[in-house]
């Protein structure tokens, strides 16, 4: 009878052992990644999409969700630029450093380290694409503020596809140089009045839209879907003949409405942006080997969601806990843990507390980029 029971217990951890090892074979590593970066934007950011879109969230629909110590390498809070260099580096700098490190020594950024691996590369935004967040995934400046020296360095970079604002830095510059003529003679057809149809760019080796002068309007200015449409075309162009690609989206203007704390300038671009992420998520099913990553470099405004204050008709007053309020604590930037969202192939990854710059780590680990 012992030595059935043993043989039984054997054969238990044999069948174990293959479950285990087929589980590992059956892990895959994404060949896309889709990072999206909500500037600005912590929780109580995030929350608003909860209350305050009419259909349901796209952040409701993740499963895996970490946060973020955003904490830059000079200060305990963060600039957009610092956080930026993080996620597009894996390294910690000095606020105002775009892809430089605290040495003020130029940096590897992602797109440098991928693009000689043949991966294609995107980047929109909807302000400026020489201002922080993007030009940190292509750029190397000592200061963000240096806005017509980092558009020579989207001239100079190997971005793919661009969507974004910014067009003085390119054609009304103190230098006199045409940027503009210098990206079609690096093969870029470029478009300054509209995002055009993935039929009229499907033969381009590289697409450049910059349809503002400086940042993009704000959705209260008519901006339109911009944004979720510039997601959707870049990933059908970046992802053409089957390219794995990485694409970095950002909606920018959050961080604008937070600064003014303006609660409705916030609501109004974070559910723009949440509809992005839509676009992003609705790939990353069909495709099954699409990394998406939703996260913020830092919160602005230390926004809440408190509950209205009203006076009932004895004159007392009263808080409505059925009326939700948006207050500010500050005009600028908060220390507050920035949460994570994670969907696809690796997502598992981005669970726990860590640093910002762990983004990049963890995107570089899944893919094997580096």
């Amino acid at each position: 009878m012992k030595l059935i029971k043993t043989i039984l217990i054997l054969v238990f951890f044999v069948l174990f052992s293959c479950v285990e090892k087929v589980e590992v074979q059956k892990k895959t590593n994404p060949k896309n990644v889709i990072l999206l970066i909500a500037d600005g934007t912590g929780l109580a950011q995030v929350s608003t999409a909860f209350y305050f879109k009419e259909t349901s969230p796209n952040y409701g629909r993740f499963k895996n969700i970490g946060l973020i110590n955003t904490s830059s390498a000079s200060d305990s809070i963060t600039d957009s630029a610092a956080g930026a260099t993080a996620f597009s580096s894996g390294e910690k700098t000095y606020n105002g450093a775009i892809g430089v490190n605290t040495d003020s020594v130029a940096i590897e950024n992602i797109v440098e380290v991928i693009s000689l691996k043949n991966i294609k590369t995107g980047l929109i935004a909807t302000s400026s694409i020489t201002h922080a967040t993007p030009a940190a995934f292509y750029a190397h400046s000592l200061s963000r503020n240096l806005a017509e020296d980092i558009a020579l360095d989207l001239v100079a970079s190997d971005v793919d596809f661009f969507a974004a604002g910014g067009l003085k830095y390119f054609n009304k510059r103190k230098d006199q140089r045409n940027l503009l003529k210098e990206l079609e003679s690096k093969e870029f057809v470029m478009d300054t009045i509209a995002l055009d149809s993935f039929n009229n760019i499907n033969d381009a080796q590289k697409v450049g839209f910059l349809l503002a002068q400086d940042g993009m309007p704000k959705m209260t200015e008519n901006r339109g879907d911009f944004l979720e449409n510039a997601t959707d075309l870049g990933i059908k162009f970046l992802s053409k003949n089957n390219s794995n690609f990485f694409m970095m989206v950002e909606g920018s203007q959050i961080d604008w409405g937070g600064h003014s704390n303006d609660g409705n300038y916030v609501v109004t671009e974070l559910l723009d942006f949440d509809d992005a992420v839509g676009k992003a998520l609705d790939f990353a099913e069909k495709d099954g080997n699409t990394l998406v990553v939703v996260t913020g470099d830092h919160e602005t405004g230390g926004l809440s969601l408190s509950s209205n204050q009203k006076v009932n008709q004895h004159g007392t007053e009263y808080s409505d806990y059925n009326d939700v309020n948006l207050t500010f604590s500050t005009h600028g930037h908060s220390t507050t843990l920035i949460p994570v969202f994670a969907f696809g192939p690796g997502s598992e990854e981005f669970q726990g507390i860590y640093q910002n710059n762990d983004i990049y780590k963890k995107i570089m680990k899944i893919t094997g980029w580096k």
